[in-house]
């Protein structure tokens, strides 16, 4: 059964705008899926199948010519050939929405892209299902913690009590393991690893070092929702400080990883330089930590991280699935006073903390004055935490329930 996608929106409009749209993304969250089910007469074309694939790499051409516009060409990165010639196509025909194409690997991809696609292509990037996603209520718009957006999204969220939002968060959000019961949670993970080190890393890394790059992966994944140390990580693994900063660097532009950077604004010289890491999918961390049970996730040392991880998670989808680009960062200082999220928006600072429990107070909002007192423009704040519904904690901070994002 095919979930409805909040990215379907974004497809639409940027069809309308360019004569090519990219879907970039971790493998196995849809992309495919999406584009066909946003328009099932479209001419469709894997670069999967060893035969199209050398087709296309040695006679693009004859390739394009064989396969025509309005066309989807899944997993373009196989054959980066391809993108001069569709680039000649789109600059004869000027029409809207002639090629739709999917890639996995961002690394070498986006390179390409850019060079030859310049001003041609809406680019756009998919993870897995979000909550509203999994509530059947997947048109929403990107956050940010005003009193339009609480009041617009108590609506349509479907409450989750603590069992049930663990069960998700261990879970994770890849489309197989939420469309079809019977698929092993342990056996879906192991072989992603698997499938992803071994076809997509392979090619981006010396050869031998499949072993240490999982070993770098289980690191992060233990370190999710922390600041990132390189130091201590090459540390862990074995390797200098600039073979993890480049490992680190494909986890990133593939989308299995995002690091949250410092707030830009040099608002104290005792800011912290260093960025914090997040996994896109929790499901995923909680396999590389061997977390294999929801209960025992709720009940271990790692619940508080992996909620933060979930929640920040959560709020980067609603602008990537919208189409749009969030300015996001965090506040953390040398005397060790943070704010988990910063959101900037029109001119305004939204800070937001994240906590696991369900009857937040003042005292977990002490640190937000610290951006008044830069005498920057601060909108409302929020406490995303357990509480089962939106309550104000004071006139310009609110309590917004986790289910709500």
């Amino acid at each position: 059964m095919y979930i409805q996608r909040t990215i379907e929106n974004a497809i639409k409009r940027m069809n309308s705008s360019f004569p090519v749209v990219l879907i970039t993304g971790p493998r196995q969250v849809g992309k495919t899926t999406v584009f066909r089910c946003c328009e099932e007469n479209r001419n469709y074309v894997s670069l999967d199948t060893l035969e199209n694939r050398k087709l296309a790499k040695e006679n693009p051409a004859l390739f394009l010519q064989r396969f025509e516009a309005p066309l989807l060409i899944d997993e373009i990165q196989y054959a980066p050939e391809l993108l001069p010639y569709i680039k000649a196509i789109v600059d004869e025909k000027k029409q809207k929405g002639m090629f739709w194409i999917t890639g996995s690997q961002q690394f070498h991809l986006m390179q390409g892209v850019s060079e030859s696609l310049a001003g041609r292509v809406g680019i756009l990037n998919l993870e897995g299902f979000s909550l509203p996603e999994l509530a059947g209520k997947p048109f929403y718009d990107k956050f940010v913690p005003t009193h339009e957006w609480i009041s617009a999204r108590s609506k349509d969220a479907q409450s989750l009590d603590l069992k049930k939002l663990y069960e998700i968060i261990w879970r994770g959000s890849y489309p197989a393991l939420n469309n079809d019961e019977n698929v092993d949670w342990e056996d879906f993970y192991s072989s992603y690893v698997q499938t992803y080190i071994e076809r997509d890393i392979r090619d981006l890394t010396d050869s031998g070092d499949e072993m240490q790059f999982f070993e770098l992966l289980t690191a992060l994944a233990a370190r999710s929702g922390q600041l990132l140390n390189f130091s201590d990580v090459a540390r862990d693994i074995g390797k200098p400080v600039s073979t993890v900063q480049r490992w680190v660097s494909i986890l990133q532009t593939s989308g299995l990883i995002y690091l949250l950077y410092p707030f830009s604004k040099n608002i104290s010289n005792r800011m912290t330089k260093m960025p914090k890491i997040y996994f896109m999918d929790t499901g995923l961390v909680c396999y590389l930590t061997k977390w294999n049970t929801p209960e025992t996730l709720e009940a271990g040392a790692k619940s508080g991280e992996i909620l933060e991880t979930f929640v920040i998670a959560e709020i980067l989808k609603s602008y990537l699935h919208n189409g749009r680009r969030p300015n996001i960062s965090f506040y953390r200082d040398k005397d060790k006073k943070e704010i988990d999220v910063i959101l900037e928006e029109n001119g305004k600072v939204y800070p937001i903390e994240i906590k696991k429990k369900t009857n937040p107070d003042k005292k977990d909002i002490k640190n937000f004055d610290i951006l008044e007192r830069a005498g920057l423009q601060v909108g409302e704040g929020a406490v995303v935490c357990l509480a089962s519904t939106h309550l104000p904690l004071t006139e310009s901070v609110n309590i917004i329930p986790v289910f709500y994002l």
